[in-house]
């Protein structure tokens, strides 16, 4: 089957699909032909070729705030289209277009390649009531950003105009969307490797070191990770917890994941970062020797302290759900998790994890604080995280569906059945006649 993957940051969230489509390959040369068109990077797959499209330049401070996301898409549409012209002069043509929505980049492949299905991912739909919008008073929107917000879903609507095929990978992210849409947007759970994120009692009987952090057998490790450090991963609640937490529990060392940019909603009004801001208001409460900033961390480090942590916090504004909390189910974390719908589907308080109020900073420590005295507790949650991982997030059930889903949209099987061997027609035995 002819694939052409698409995504601004190659190779995005089809990483794992690929790779099982060259596995493909492997069994049976030449099954699939993948090609992936991204912005320029540096990340390369054997296997794949990468279609490169010039990254758009950076929009004009005239244009207005409610119009500069669609006019940025706007330009990625077209120089996507460019690139698909010049994919099909090369006389390539897919059998299926697979790719993210949130640019603007597959808005017009539709003209290059008339009839050729699509199937597009729907990560969110913005909206002023019910989701991260004015979720936390402490960061009211003025009443005039709401066409803002609106607008944000300019991409959406002409993305769900084409009347084609949908994904997305919860039932929350399915339900930001319109009614009249849902029924054209499949949820496809995504899953993790189940052999990479595996518990591993192990770690908690010896000394570990990761970067600047140490803990012993005798200490407890609170962690704590997100893309970046900033409210809408709850940041802010999770450092107020802070002074408390290291009070009660001088045996506990803490381990900070995340970088210092802004990927959801805005920097502090005074300027500078969120760790910057936070530091600010607690920092002269809490140990530095003890709290550990570990900035972005190589994925097996970062798998290493998931899988020696004794709480693993993880808040959220009802937003998109990130791939770290997966992965901590999978590790058999206590997770100590947001009261907002995006955690609650993952985690069921006192079965899978602990149920915490997102903004309330008190209830965080005191949480945290029964998940590190609670072994009766711990050790329910851990299994229970664990085996929800089993059941619901595993990579090859994962791959599976979307397999399917593929040979559903394309009426194609993804793996051809093998030709029957040629048969060699029966010899039949002449008797020697005497005469």
């Amino acid at each position: 089957m002819n694939f052409l993957f698409v995504h601004q940051n190659f190779p995005g969230q089809y990483l794992h699909i690929i790779r099982d489509l060259l596995a493909d390959n492997e069994t049976r040369p030449g099954t699939h032909e993948i090609v992936f068109m991204s912005e320029p990077n540096q990340n390369m797959m054997r296997g794949v070729r990468k279609v490169t499209y010039a990254r758009p330049p950076a929009i004009s401070p005239n244009v207005s705030l409610d119009a500069r996301e669609f006019e940025m898409a706007a330009r990625r549409a077209n120089a996507a289209y460019q690139g698909a012209l010049q994919i099909k002069a090369l006389g390539y043509r897919p059998d299926i277009i697979i790719g993210h929505h949130g640019w603007g980049e597959m808005l017009n492949l539709c003209d290059v390649f008339p009839g050729v299905p699509i199937l597009g991912y729907f990560e969110f739909y913005y909206r002023i009531l019910g989701t991260d919008v004015n979720f936390d008073p402490e960061f009211p929107m003025p009443l005039e950003r709401y066409g803002t917000v609106r607008a944000k879903n300019t991409i959406n609507l002409l993305a769900l105009d084409l009347e084609q095929y949908g994904q997305t990978p919860t039932q929350w992210q399915l339900k930001t969307y319109p009614s009249w849409a849902q029924s054209r947007i499949k949820v496809l759970e995504e899953g993790v490797d189940l052999e990479l994120c595996q518990p591993d009692p192990t770690l908690a009987r010896q000394n570990l070191t990761v970067g600047p952090l140490s803990v012993g057998p005798k200490q407890k490790l609170i962690t704590y990770v997100a893309r970046n450090l900033e409210p809408y991963r709850g940041f802010h609640t999770f450092m107020r917890a802070l002074p408390r937490l290291l009070a009660e529990r001088p045996d506990a060392v803490v381990s900070v994941v995340g970088g210092d940019e802004v990927s959801y909603g805005a920097p502090p009004p005074q300027g500078g970062t969120w760790r910057q801001a936070m530091m600010a208001e607690v920092g002269e409460r809490i140990d530095l020797k003890r709290v550990h900033f570990m900035g972005k961390l190589p994925y097996r480090d970062h798998l290493t302290l998931l899988k020696r942590s004794d709480a693993h916090v993880y808040l959220s504004f009802p937003f998109v759900a990130s791939w770290s909390l997966r992965e901590a189910l999978a590790c058999g974390c206590v997770v100590v998790g947001s009261d907002t719908e995006t955690v609650t589907e993952f985690v069921q308080d006192g079965v899978t994890g602990i149920v915490t109020p997102t903004l309330d900073h008190e209830a965080l420590t005191d949480n945290v604080l029964r998940a590190l005295s609670d072994k009766t507790l711990a050790a329910r949650v851990r299994k229970g995280a664990r085996d929800y991982a089993v059941r619901r997030l595993g990579m090859r059930a994962y791959l599976n569906r979307y397999r399917a889903y593929i040979e559903e949209i394309t009426g194609q099987t993804l793996v051809p059945p093998e030709p029957p061997a040629p048969t060699t027609p029966k010899r039949t035995r002449r008797k020697n006649l005497r005469a």
